[in-house]
């Protein structure tokens, strides 16, 4: 494709709804145990360590995981991966239907955790099929996929209860292999694709090379990574900061998710027209005030209710607008390798808010420390990309400096 072309080529919009169908699929298989765990954690006595590391390991998995999967799509394309990926997917998840001990629930969570590197092979394809003016809004789209996780809260459970407990099992696995055929049928690499050379692990590291991987890699983990770190923690924290009921925080939880998820588009939309880079100072400056805002701890309706929804829809957005940075700035043959990198970075990046919020409260006995300490890294994200990323979208990507 050409660098120059102002509207996407013939095949795009196909190729956009088929990577992002096959996204979302990937996500709702690598959430499974979300769903299932506190079952779990009654059927066998579990700990709340237990059931969180049980929740934690797929996860963690799936964003590593990402980081050879981005570059094994920079070398075999996305025709080829997202097939590969989602048939490796169903292994797992009908293990899932006849396992029921705690280790093997475990090793079984490390294979589920394949499911989520789906993201790694999305986003090169949908960069390279779409021109730099129109590449934020559609990796914005693609992005909305993680919504899959929301299907996988909403289905899994009652899908057990009202069919049998392998329905949700035997459905998702039936819908990955349907897709894997539709994606091997349909799915085009991008025009004039340049297929990397090398082995995935020497691209990584040239990939490593390249200071903005680290500068993305950074801001992805603010953005991503918060939105992740609420997705987990906000049902605790409501239920401990305001007495909620359990499914009453659940589905103010749910809310959270489903704006994030609806604004990461506009993000890359915004990005298209106004530049990532201020779009990207503005939600973070916004998630810092409303996280100080709601570190005092405010009435839940009206105040905490608007303070976590504009975090939503800001830490949402700025995901959106990180990949389109990542389009922009990015090597068109290391799109896939950085993509993994930046990805693993964001969805590890999630894990780190609720340990420090955990460990807080049951120091101090109050959120409002952790919440200001999200506070000053949201502002200081937005600080260093006003500072230090300005620069980057005026110059050609292949002109990135090494590290």
């Amino acid at each position: 494709m050409r660098a120059g072309r102002a509207t996407p080529a013939a095949g795009a919009g196909r190729n956009l709804v088929l990577a992002t169908i096959g996204f979302t699929v990937n996500f709702w298989a690598w959430a499974l145990l979300g769903p299932l765990a506190p079952g779990v954690k009654e059927r066998l006595g579990l700990s709340f360590a237990a059931q969180s590391l049980l929740v934690a390991v797929p996860i963690v998995v799936g964003s590593i995981g990402r980081i050879p999967v981005g570059a094994l799509t920079d070398r075999f394309g996305a025709r080829i991966m997202f097939p590969a990926v989602s048939l490796a997917t169903i292994v797992p998840v009908l293990t899932l239907s006849v396992v029921s001990s705690y280790p093997a629930l475990i090793i079984t969570g490390l294979f589920l955790g394949i499911g989520g590197t789906a993201f790694a092979v999305g986003v090169p394809l949908v960069s390279g099929w779409y021109p730099p003016a129109r590449r934020g809004f559609a990796i914005g789209v693609f992005g909305a996929g993680m919504g899959g996780t929301a299907i996988a809260n909403f289905t899994t459970v009652k899908l057990a209860d009202t069919y049998g407990e392998d329905t949700p099992f035997l459905l998702v696995a039936a819908i990955l292999a349907g897709y894997a055929v539709v994606a091997f049928l349909l799915i085009r690499d991008e025009p004039n694709r340049q297929r990397a050379a090398g082995s995935a692990w020497a691209r990584t590291a040239d990939v490593g090379r390249l200071a903005v991987t680290w500068q993305l890699c950074f801001l992805y983990a603010v953005g991503f990574g918060g939105f992740v770190a609420f997705s987990v923690y906000l049902p605790a924290y409501l239920r401990t900061a305001y007495e909620l009921t359990a499914n009453d925080a659940a589905l103010r939880t749910a809310g959270f998710v489903i704006l994030a998820v609806v604004a990461r588009p506009t993000g890359g939309w915004l990005s298209d027209r106004l530049q990532p880079v201020p779009v990207l100072v503005w939600c973070f400056a916004g998630t810092a005030v409303f996280a100080v805002i709601q570190a005092f701890q405010p009435p839940l309706m009206p105040v905490s209710t608007v303070a976590f929804l504009g975090m939503a829809a800001l830490l949402g957005a700025a995901s959106g607008a990180v990949f389109a940075l990542v389009g922009t700035v990015t090597p068109a043959d290391k799109v896939g390798t950085v993509t993994g990198v930046v990805g693993a970075a964001g969805g590890l990046g999630g894990f780190v808010p609720p340990l420090v919020m955990g460990w807080v409260y049951g120091v101090e006995g109050s959120y409002a420390i952790g919440l200001m300490l999200l506070s000053d890294v949201a502002l200081a994200a937005a600080v260093y990309t006003a500072v230090r990323m300005s620069g980057l979208t005026r110059r050609p990507a292949a002109a990135s400096p090494p590290q």
